[in-house]
């Protein structure tokens, strides 16, 4: 099931930042990230009473006049309407009620999304409420004071948000179809692609309203089977936006990478990977998601017999950090192998649900120990004691040792080669999670 989606939206300097750090935690201020992709602080994992759900911070505003101010504030706005299921909408205590916030709520009251009021700078609660209740004035709801800075109110806050959920795991529970994410660079030709499966093959096509959002979602049947494949170019509005377009294109793929089982990357043959593909195929990593580089156009492209060689050459280069994701070229405009593209999804999602027994893992571990010595630090030695894997989706495993400072990167990516090894896992991630038993030690 995918993670609810809310985004924050407010004018500047009423603390949005300030708000989307203290409940992202610490952690989105260190760059922990995978090798060649950048995270932008865009988005977070937060967690809050055994709700997971991701934050996005819809953007800030430097504008000169307050006229830039409202229309950047509705963009922000729309961005939020599309792709959220909850909507923090915050607002300024000592500023108090202005117009640009009475706009936006207006926009915002009309979507029929969730809203939830934030009154932010309330640092004295018994001093600010009669200024808090100015905001009920905005037709949204109960305002709820908070103190972003001081981290007041916030958990009062989160039980009102995370109180919507309900209703959106609901819907998604109903559908047990494979969904697929076409992510990508704008104008790779991710549409096309969706487009082509649909008019080739002459299918069942139904535009689902995205049950979470306003995205449209695109349902294809094929060899008697339905899959849903989500373009996340559908989710720009016909106000296409401007110079933030980078920005906008990554929360539109965090969201619908969230909700996918298999996520297919678009790549542009006649352009080549870049690092912006590495920075979107790494969102999709980090989530654990199924991968498929789909390089796009190669009708376009001239070539030889070592064509396909060099470029996959260098697609491992650029997504190093993902060896494990394959690789197809395809072309929208002629149908080349897309055909093959179901047959591929259908790979990726049984081995994303496999599932090895406990055993078998161990004899795996003990072979791999036996071949390569576990390391040591000042005489100290890494002992591995047992493997087990806990669930599926990205398949994850834990290894019990005696000292998880001794397990360094080289030797889990050393136990992830030898379990591929055995049963290939082609298409999708797996992860380790090191875990102590000192009470094993000598």
């Amino acid at each position: 099931m995918s993670k609810p989606i809310v985004a924050i939206v407010g004018r500047p300097n009423v603390g949005k930042s300030t708000l989307f750090n203290a409940l992202a935690g610490e952690n989105i201020s260190i760059v922990k990230d995978t090798p060649g992709v950048t995270r932008d602080r865009i988005y977070a994992d937060v967690e809050w009473l055994n709700y997971q759900f991701t934050l996005i911070d819809t953007g800030g505003i430097e504008p000169d006049s307050s006229d830039i101010i409202l229309s950047q504030m509705r963009e922000q706005a729309q961005i939020a309407i599309d792709t959220a299921d909850v909507i923090i909408f915050m607002v300024d205590v000592k500023q108090g009620l202005v117009d640009s916030d009475a706009k936006v709520a207006d926009m915002l009251r009309r979507s029929r999304k969730p809203i939830v009021l934030a009154v932010n700078k309330a640092d004295s609660y018994e001093k600010s409420l009669p200024d808090v209740y100015e905001f009920y004035n905005l037709g949204i709801g109960d305002p709820q004071p908070i103190s972003a800075a001081g981290k007041q109110g916030l958990g009062d806050m989160l039980d009102v948000v995370v109180g919507y959920f309900q209703d959106v795991e609901l819907e998604e529970a109903e559908d047990d179809r494979p969904r697929i994410a076409v992510v990508g660079k704008p104008n790779v030709g991710k549409s096309s692609i969706i487009n082509k499966l649909l008019g080739e093959n002459r299918v069942i096509v139904s535009d689902i309203a995205g049950t979470t959002r306003d995205a449209i979602d695109t349902a294809i049947t094929w060899d008697g089977k339905e899959y849903v494949f989500i373009d996340t170019a559908g989710l720009r509005r016909k106000n296409k936006i401007k110079e933030e377009l980078e920005r906008y294109s990554i929360i539109r793929t965090v969201t619908a990478v969230d909700r996918a089982d298999v996520v297919v990357v678009v790549i542009d043959a006649t352009e080549g990977v870049t690092e912006q593909d590495a920075k979107i195929a790494g969102i999709a990593h980090d989530r654990g998601k199924g991968i498929l580089v789909a390089v796009n156009k190669w009708d376009a492209v001239e070539k030889d017999d070592k064509t396909i060689y060099k470029y996959t050459q260098k697609i491992r280069e650029t997504l190093s950090f993902m060896p494990y994701a394959e690789i197809m070229f395809v072309s929208a405009e002629t149908g080349q192998r897309l055909p093959k593209l179901f047959e591929m999804i259908d790979m990726i999602i049984q081995n994303q649900s496999l599932r090895i027994a406990t055993g078998v893992l161990n004899e795996i571990l003990s072979e791999a120990v036996a071949l390569q010595q576990p390391p040591s630090d000042k005489g100290r030695r890494l002992k591995l004691y047992y493997i087990t894997q806990v669930s599926v989706k990205p398949p994850t495993f834990v290894i019990f040792v005696n000292d998880r400072e001794l397990m360094h990167f080289s030797y889990t990516r050393y136990l992830e080669n030898k379990i591929r090894d055995t049963f290939g896992f082609r298409g999708t991630s797996l992860k380790f999670i090191i875990r102590e038993r000192k009470d094993k030690e000598k």
